[in-house]
């Protein structure tokens, strides 16, 4: 495989000398101590003054109409005293520090506003809308099934009031139970619909609402039968689960729901291996199989004419939707592209980044901004999937992602050989330009989370600033890919470079910080990848700026 062009500029310095106050070399004395960042912008800030005094120079000297067009761009004749300046003083990436003189608190710059003849994209609230009144049209539905099987003045007393609500509870937490194993089959219509993000986030909602509904149906149902017979709780409830029906197996299933919902507690799930974690998780289709058995069995309102279908018709529908989404799309996307390992280069700072290659690349409907689900075929490693996006859009010879190292399993796929099989599941996520609003766009990324970011701003359009913060200078992936692409699609990248307890760090997430670096934030469509922690301070603060729900696009990184 070709080496891509992107990887020469990593090996390689630039020769024209556009980045060439990023290295120590490029200066007289390359060999002495770099000058601080503050000195640094001192000196852009004096050659962007000495720029304008030129540029208005010219204006004056000549005709209107031979004036050039962009007047925010510096004259093709015009050149810097400086021989090792770089030829454009407007430079595309800066690392920002904090100024106490500057207005707006920061010493670089944002850019200039450019006219985007592009429209924006569709939203998706309307998609968003009527998934929710789907949703609760087919609750209203489950519900109405004992409604409808409940004569007039039947709920008179404590007994059948208790065995009416342990009816509902159990309807209830069946219908929630197809409806998380739905969100979650990752078929590929029900992704582009919703998004990733909205159906994880939902099926966490709901599976809070799942085990609380499965726990009070076993509680009203037992203390009815409790009523009845005049024996006690805990004598009634050994009763019903030794000599009713399907009972055991609904045992069983409830004691796994019990489970996955410990593990899926934020403080254990941090602590469990994610293979351990996701192992765990996937007994949720054994919930269903056990549990389907006792709805169809023990459930008084599964005898009607409608019920007789409606019920499985649900099951039928969230079983081939699991089929589809985990297994045809799968297979089908593998054996048409054949993905192997093309090359893992090295990116500094415990990052690399992995090439892979395969046949008609083109054909695969992903976007940059996108994430999918790769296995890598290895002796200790295919039978584990991690969830890594694009860092690159993606072309017809190859597809690019970057990994941060974070554990034994990120470990071992620095050291993989070109040649390694791959399977991959996807893509997921509406992390994508095409779902932007406005004609502008903000991108902010933590960490690793600049591998999407870095994707996406191949596909943005001009005036797109990029906000990339990092604890040390030497942890900046792509700093050469960000601002060539910023110099060739017209947009600007600032690097916020500290601890959480420096200045700068700190007030970037401030609505005056992030107000003096992005001064039309409220007019821009906001897309933030990375650690919880920053995504969370980052939604805070533009809340607090009027940005609007609609113009944000998160990839918090979880899963």
């Amino acid at each position: 495989m070709a080496i891509p062009a992107f990887q020469d500029q990593r090996e390689l310095p630039d020769d024209d000398g556009y980045f060439a106050s990023l290295r120590d070399e490029a200066r007289p004395g390359w060999d002495e101590p770099m000058p601080s960042w503050r000195e640094q912008q001192y000196d852009q800030q004096q050659q962007y003054d000495q720029q304008q005094q030129y540029d208005q120079q010219q204006y004056d000297e000549q005709p209107a109409e031979s004036y050039r067009q962009d007047p925010y761009r510096p004259a093709a004749s015009y050149q810097p005293a400086d021989p090792y300046q770089p030829a454009d003083p407007y430079r595309r990436g800066d690392i920002v520090v904090e100024s106490l003189t500057d207005p707006s608190g920061w010493k670089a710059g944002t850019g200039f506003p450019i006219a985007d003849d592009r429209p924006p994209a569709e939203a998706t609230s309307g998609n968003r809308l009527l998934t929710v009144l789907l949703f609760f049209s087919g609750l209203a539905t489950s519900v109405a099934l004992w409604l409808f099987n409940t004569q007039a003045g039947a709920v008179g007393d404590t007994t059948s009031l208790m065995l009416a609500a342990g009816r509902i509870t159990g309807l209830i937490g069946g219908y929630l139970l197809f409806i998380q194993l739905l969100m979650m089959s990752r078929v590929s219509w029900l992704e582009e619909w919703v998004g990733s993000r909205d159906l994880l986030r939902w099926h966490r909602w709901l599976g809070t609402s799942l085990l609380a509904m499965v726990v009070a149906h076993i509680v009203f149902i037992v203390y009815a039968y409790s009523l009845t017979a005049g024996t006690g709780v805990v004598d009634q409830a050994w009763t019903v689960i030794t000599t009713f029906p399907e009972m055991i197996s609904a045992t069983v299933a409830t004691v796994m729901l019990v489970v996955i919902a410990l593990v899926s507690i934020r403080f254990i799930r941090n602590v469990l291996p994610y293979e351990l974690w996701h192992l765990i998780h996937l007994t949720s289709y054994g919930v269903l199989l056990l549990g389907y058995g006792h709805q169809i069995a023990a459930g008084a309102d599964m005898s009607g004419r409608f019920a007789s279908v409606f019920w499985p018709a649900l099951g039928c529908l969230t079983l081939a939707a699991l089929i589809w989404g985990r297994v045809v799309e799968p297979v089908w996307l593998n054996a048409r592209h054949r993905f192997t390992v093309a090359e893992v280069v090295s990116e500094g700072a415990n990052t690399f980044s992995i090439y892979i290659e395969g046949k008609r690349l083109e054909k695969i409907p992903v976007q940059a901004g996108q994430f999918m689900r790769w296995r890598f075929l290895t002796a200790n490693g295919w039978w584990q999937s991690h969830p890594f996006s694009l860092s690159a859009a993606p072309n017809s010879q190859w597809l690019r992602l970057t990994v941060t190292i974070a554990g034994g399993h990120t470990a071992k796929l620095a050291t993989m050989r070109p040649g390694t099989p791959v399977w991959a599941e996807g893509p997921f996520g509406t992390f994508t330009a095409q779902r932007r609003t406005r004609r502008r766009a903000l991108l902010i990324a933590g960490g690793s989370g600049i591998a999407p970011i870095r994707a996406l701003l191949e596909d943005m359009p001009a005036d797109t600033i990029v906000i990339y913060r990092a604890s040390r200078p030497e942890e900046l992936v792509f700093r050469a890919e960000l601002e060539e692409l910023a110099e060739q699609r017209d947009a600007w990248v600032r690097y916020i470079v500290g601890s959480r307890t420096d200045p700068g760090p700190q007030r970037l997430f401030t609505p005056e910080g992030l107000r003096g670096l992005v001064p039309d934030v409220n007019r821009r469509d906001v897309y933030l990848c990375g650690p919880p922690g920053l995504v969370n301070a980052a939604v805070g603060t533009l809340r607090r700026l009027d940005v609007p729900d609609s113009q944000l696009h998160l990839d918090p990184f979880e899963f």
